[in-house]
């Protein structure tokens, strides 16, 4: 058994996971393209394309030469890329599989097209449109002009636009996936139209998080979603009502170190173990503690130090010093980028070790596959 804290992935969970989003895609003949950055991990991207995926979604040029470097061929880096050395490696990555990179400003199309130029070659891009979340994105109403610029570029293909927006609705967090996405995706195919009319070959029009991507896939005019979070899933999720508690695959097991109270015990996994970037007491989930206890579901995970995760306890509790708990975090695609290195079990057998060779920090080229007692496999 592996030392803890540690993410252990139920591969059978994942696999229906994936199963269910590629079936939601199908339904609704949309193209699939899961964004990778939960996960990480070229061989789950695989079983994503093996389900039917159109290829897959990166946030960094690492990411995407990690998932190229094992076979992945089709990638869409859904990042503005604006730094000289960036836009070089992605030329050179696109000289041998399908790339394509996000573009949200005049400025950053030109340096692309700049680059690209230089090297005789030419970028296919999407255009990045903020539908609401104020993250990047070119404002809606100044995408219009702005694609017809991109498009005037030599060195750049202009093929798609995308947004990401998540469970918003009128600019705050909503419950009303259904409402959200709808109009996330008709907002998006009402602007490729209007692209298109203008005489811009609009081809691709991508939407959808985990969220609200099986109600904007029923958008007419919608041609692509890219969650990520449902390959696991998790406990913000499972508020949403996307999933049950039951379908996450991925939990953070970690060791009872201390109990000094009857209502508290501590746990070995603080920030540096879960993700903090979803608060408790936060609307709308209002989420209590960092994640929900397994072994203890009343049990409130209420502060994290470093290396110490404070629980609170109802009195009875069983739990004691020494024990192992498991618990589905909060947000599971940060918490990933927390850890060296996961663990898998399958049909509840353990398992498998394997590093998320694309998470911050890692060396890219080290991908292996550990299977506890039996030795290494390339």
């Amino acid at each position: 058994m592996p030392d803890t804290p540690c993410v252990v992935i139920d591969v059978s969970k994942m696999e229906r996971n994936i199963e269910s989003m590629a079936n939601i895609a199908k339904e609704h003949r949309v193209k699939l393209r899961p964004h990778a950055k939960t996960h990480k991990m070229p061989w789950i991207a695989k079983r994503q394309l093996e389900h039917g995926a159109a290829g897959i979604t990166v946030a960094k040029v690492s990411e995407a030469e990690v998932m190229a470097a094992h076979g992945v061929d089709d990638i869409f880096i859904a990042y503005p890329l604006v730094v000289d050395s960036k836009i070089e490696r992605a030329l050179r990555l696109g000289e041998y599989i399908r790339l394509i990179v996000g573009v949200d400003s005049l400025e950053g199309a030109r340096l692309l097209a700049e680059t690209a130029a230089a090297r005789g070659r030419q970028l296919e891009v999407r255009l990045e449109v903020d539908t609401g979340l104020r993250r990047t994105g070119v404002a809606y109403d100044e995408a219009l002009a702005l694609a017809r610029d991109i498009a005037s570029l030599d060195a750049l293909r202009l093929t798609g636009i995308y947004t990401f927006r998540g469970a918003l609705m009128n600019g705050k967090a909503t419950l009303d996936l259904r409402s959200a996405g709808i109009e996330e995706g008709r907002m998006m195919a009402d602007l490729a139209e209007r692209m298109r009319a203008a005489g811009i070959p609009i081809e691709d029009v991508s939407v959808g998080s985990t969220p609200t991507a099986a109600f904007a896939a029923m958008a007419e005019g919608v041609t692509e979603i890219r969650p990520g979070t449902y390959v696991f899933e998790d406990r913000m999720q499972a508020k949403f009502g996307v999933c049950s508690l039951e379908d996450c695959a991925a939990v953070v097991m970690a060791t009872v170190v201390s109990r000094p109270t009857d209502d508290l015990l501590v746990i070995d996994g603080g920030s540096k173990t879960f993700a903090t970037d979803v608060q408790p007491n936060v609307d709308p989930l209002r989420l209590q503690g960092f994640g929900h206890i397994l072994e203890a579901p009343d049990a409130v995970l209420e502060r994290l130090s470093e290396e110490h995760g404070m629980i609170r306890v109802a009195p009875e509790c069983s739990l004691k010093v020494g024990d192992r708990i498991h618990i589905i975090p909060n947000h599971i695609c940060s918490t990933i980028n927390l850890h060296n290195k996961v663990y898998y079990v399958n049909d509840g057998s353990a398992g498998e070790e394997s590093r998320p060779a694309g998470r911050k920090n890692a060396h890219n080229t080290y991908y292996k596959m550990k299977v506890w007692g039996r030795g290494m496999l390339e």
